[in-house]
């Protein structure tokens, strides 16, 4: 009798399928810990300080190809690392009033907003899915804001984390639009830099000094600048294997695991935000479905082929 070799069972995670789950955990606690650290730091000391750590590690990590750093790689890094400063930026302002749960969802928005600004950008119109997708993200946004948010409005922090997924959008569109130009290593190291100089330079301009020193800000600083690169060096070597539909399933459970910690850590969302919560998390999932193209024989499938979310290089 021949052996018939067993199929994998299909929950079953393999070493780089757990190391981005891992990592995944790891990104959202990171929101409770910048929310910690707005406690004893400025917002703009702050990301510059966490940038700065992880330009350091990154100029470690690729300093043998610095060398033939050209004007591309400049303009690339530069262009992607104001996207990076407003990003963050303002996320980590928008983190010294509302919770780091809220926070964490609030920033998915920017996956069903990049379809959107790749239209406005390149003039390619999203596919369906993606205006479903943007549906679903405006309904859980209305329910995380609360019942009388067209009355009284957004607070300045939900504000400011809002503003900030148009920027983290526009990272990645960059990203898209210089990949195959530059050198990665490069560009790397040089937007990490641009946002850190960005960061520190704005701190006269939002009323900032550089705070008393703490090591609750120092060790979170240091901390998260080196989780940035650990996250991304994972995210590269994991998906040279990982199949895009599971790594973006995994990505997808980033809010989720904010909420977790920050629910240990004491947030409580009401019911109808929790509610808010998974519709956003559904329309990251479903503006990223896109119907797979006839194949040239066979019968039409009806299988969707999801492609990774890029996340952006200082995360």
């Amino acid at each position: 009798m021949v052996p018939i070799a067993r199929r994998p069972h299909p929950l079953s995670l393999s070493k780089p399928e757990l190391a981005l789950l891992a990592i995944t955990a790891v990104w959202g606690g990171t929101y409770l810990v910048v929310h910690l650290a707005m406690r004893y730091s400025g917002p703009m000391f702050f990301v510059g300080l966490r940038f700065a750590v992880a330009a350091l590690v990154a100029c470690l990590i690729f300093r043998r190809v610095l060398r033939g750093m050209s004007r591309a790689d400049l303009g690339a890094g530069a262009a992607i690392g104001v996207m990076i400063f407003f990003g963050y930026g303002l996320q980590t302002v928008g983190l010294q009033t509302i919770s780091s749960s809220t926070s964490a969802f609030l920033t998915a928005l920017f996956v069903p907003l990049v379809p959107f600004l790749q239209w406005a950008v390149f003039r390619k119109r999203p596919h369906t899915m993606a205006f479903i997708g943007a549906a679903l993200a405006f309904a859980g946004l209305v329910m995380l804001a609360g019942p009388d948010a067209f009355q009284v409005g957004l607070g300045p922090g939900e504000v400011a984390t809002l503003v900030s997924t148009v920027a983290i959008a526009g990272e990645i569109v960059l990203i898209s639009l210089f990949a195959p130009k530059v050198n990665l290593g490069r560009v790397t190291v040089v937007q990490l830099l641009v946002c850190s100089v960005l960061s520190f330079l704005a701190m006269p301009l939002t009323g900032e000094s550089i705070p008393q020193f703490s090591w609750v800000w120092l060790v979170a600083g240091v901390g998260l600048g080196l989780a940035s690169c650990l996250i991304q060096l994972t995210m590269n070597w994991a998906q040279k294997s990982v199949d895009p539909t599971r790594a973006t399933i995994i990505y997808t459970g980033e809010p989720v695991w904010a909420g977790v910690i920050g629910r240990i850590a004491g947030d409580r969302l009401p019911a109808l935000a929790l509610v808010g919560a998974v519709l956003i998390v559904l329309s990251v999932l479903v503006s990223e479905l896109k119907p797979m193209s006839r194949k040239p024989s066979g019968n039409p499938s009806s299988m969707v082929e999801l492609p990774a979310v890029h996340k952006s290089p200082g995360e």
